[in-house]
């Protein structure tokens, strides 16, 4: 039992450790939070498949571009959360992207081996965001998007862009201590 105890509270501190983007706090109530991004750099692909499907492989082969599948043969460090964004055109097609470690820069990283994977820099700014655990099933999406809409109308504000789903996890963490968001851009 006392394993089982440790091996759980290292694996938080390994989650803990891992490097994610800077934000500034400006309001937070309940699961709902108000921040304004740093500007960053990201990998990305997309993925035209279900929702698992897309996830998997979006995730696969970023993962690649980071453990070596570049022109340099890198291992870039993992740093979460691991974000999807599902495009409103398309039903079935999904962006996948990894955000990379802030000590680089566009022309410090290496280019990627697979066309599938492009490197950008985005700024997300101002957004709204709802924290929730468990597994982020496209069932749980759905229902703290719904969520997130309600408080946005409640406040008063307007979304601007497409909702962004940041999974902080490895596959390997137990639902109770998953952690996950729902964030979209607002003005």
């Amino acid at each position: 039992m006392i394993k089982k105890i440790i091996i759980i509270l290292v694996t938080i501190g390994l989650i803990m450790a891992i490097e994610k983007p800077t934000f500034k706090l400006l309001e937070k109530k309940g699961n709902i939070e108000i921040r304004v991004y740093d500007p960053m750099i990201i990998a990305k692909t997309v993925v035209e498949e279900s929702y698992d499907s897309a996830l998997s492989k979006g995730f696969r082969r970023i993962a690649n571009y980071i453990f070596g599948g570049n022109d340099k043969e890198m291992s870039i460090s993992m740093t979460a959360p691991v974000i999807s964004k599902k495009s409103i055109e398309s039903p079935s097609l999904y962006e996948i992207s990894f955000v990379m470690p802030k000590k680089y820069s566009l022309e410090d990283l290496p280019k990627p081996s697979y066309s599938s994977v492009r490197l950008e820099k985005t700024n997300l700014g101002k957004v709204i965001c709802i924290k929730f655990g468990g597994w982020a099933t496209e069932k749980n999406v759905k229902r703290y998007q719904n969520d997130l809409i309600k408080s946005i109308n409640e406040r008063g504000l307007e979304s601007n862009g497409d909702f962004l789903v940041a999974q902080y996890n490895s596959p390997w963490a137990i639902p109770p201590f998953r952690k996950n968001e729902i964030l979209i851009k607002i003005k």
